[in-house]
């Protein structure tokens, strides 16, 4: 996650919940009712999440089969990729609006495509966010982040959220 702010989130009022948002772009690629969303990385992060949208959704332990968090070059966060055999461990949060949606998209890199993953123990697939380019062959570590990273990147999400605000997105 970048926070870049070339991309304007688009689709239904503010105020809708996803299943009432015409979504575009990546989120095209979610089902009306879309509620849930896998996180693995920096949202697995209250204070983050928080930063970001306001509020902390409803969020349970998961574990997606065969991903693998990895570190990325030059990058604090993380990305999904395809390993077979590993787990990955994250949160599913849940309870996400329109909003919510189009504010966790806008905040996150290109270089992600949004798709459904299995996890353990639930029956249907769920969305997540998946790195597309070059990873490192090691793993990103969220103790690691905490321990280097977390105030800062709190942060840098407050100003990312500010300046979306100043922008009317």
């Amino acid at each position: 996650m970048t926070g870049r702010t070339a991309r304007r989130p688009t689709g239904a009022r503010e105020d809708a919940t996803a299943s009432e948002a015409a979504f575009t772009g990546r989120l095209s690629t979610l089902p009306p009712e879309a509620a849930e969303l896998f996180v693995y990385g920096t949202l697995q992060f209250g204070p983050v999440v928080r930063e970001l949208l306001g509020r902390m959704p409803e969020a349970d332990v998961a574990v997606a089969r065969d991903l693998r968090v990895a570190a990325l070059p030059q990058r604090v966060y993380p990305g999904l990729v395809d390993e077979a055999g590993r787990m990955a461990g994250g949160l599913v949060l849940s309870g996400l609006t329109a909003a919510d949606w189009r504010t966790l998209d806008a905040f996150e890199d290109d270089e992600y495509v949004l798709r459904p993953v299995e996890l353990v123990r639930r029956e249907e697939p769920i969305p997540t966010y998946v790195w597309t380019a070059a990873a490192a062959s090691a793993d990103w570590l969220p103790e690691e982040f905490a321990a280097d990273h977390l105030p800062g990147y709190i942060t840098k999400c407050s100003d990312w959220r500010a300046e979306q605000a100043r922008a009317g997105r």
